[in-house]
């Protein structure tokens, strides 16, 4: 906050194309400034944006990348807590030509932070419309369980894993989360056989489900570390 902010600006485009361009710009620039966010939950947010019609949209990236605000002066989100449950929504039909609009987003988006030592806040604009902040907490600074394990301890307690399940959890861990369709398109899987991996690697603890979307457990997070 010393100094004037780096402003880029996403020029006017299709809905669909200017969701697109949004998120990704976003999640480019968090995590070269460090953040660990994952673009799953950056998309679920900017997509919230079509419920102000995209009235002067403005996302701010804080803390080396781990905090990001979405703010606009739409007609705002008056009932806050039903907006992070599932299944309540304002999505009209139009806007669901662009977006699922089955009112899965923010809980999604509150579901996998919660996951992560992160936290979604909804909060009125100065005049009108709503800011969204989400945020995670860099591994880094995130307090130490309450069982320490020892390296050898956790060698001992690695499942026995082949290299394209160690390759899919590398996958997860780059990514932040996935779901079957992004490991099939991105490691060039077919369909049945990114779920059946996906699904070995949920029973053994490595991967937790979130929806549709698949991030690293806690023991998954520390087992990639002890192979990478």
């Amino acid at each position: 906050m010393r100094s004037a902010p780096r402003v880029t600006e996403i020029k006017p485009d299709g809905t669909a194309e200017f969701i697109e361009n949004l998120a990704s710009t976003t999640y480019t620039q968090a995590a070269q400034a460090g953040g660990k966010i994952p673009y799953t939950v950056i998309r679920e947010v900017s997509e919230n944006f079509i419920h102000a019609q995209f009235r002067e949209v403005v996302v701010s990236i804080f803390d080396r990348g781990n905090t990001i605000r979405f703010a606009d002066q739409g007609p705002g989100i008056e009932q806050k807590e039903k907006a992070q449950m599932p299944g309540f929504s304002s999505a009209s039909g139009p806007m669901k030509t662009y977006i699922r609009g089955v009112g899965s987003g923010l809980p999604l988006v509150k579901e996998y932070l919660s996951f992560s030592n992160g936290r979604i806040t909804i909060e009125d604009n100065l005049r009108s419309g709503a800011v969204v902040t989400i945020s995670v907490q860099p591994l880094e600074e995130r307090p130490a369980p309450a069982t320490h394990i020892r390296r050898e301890e956790l060698s001992a307690m690695v499942p026995n894993l082949s290299d394209k399940d160690k390759d899919v959890l590398y996958y997860i861990m780059e990514k932040g989360s996935t779901r079957v369709t992004d490991l099939k398109n991105d490691m060039g899987l077919s369909p049945s056989t990114a779920h059946r991996d996906l699904e070995r690697l949920e029973k053994l603890g490595l991967v937790d489900v979130i929806g549709k979307t698949r991030v690293l457990s806690e023991f998954g997070t520390r087992v990639v570390n002890q192979l990478f």
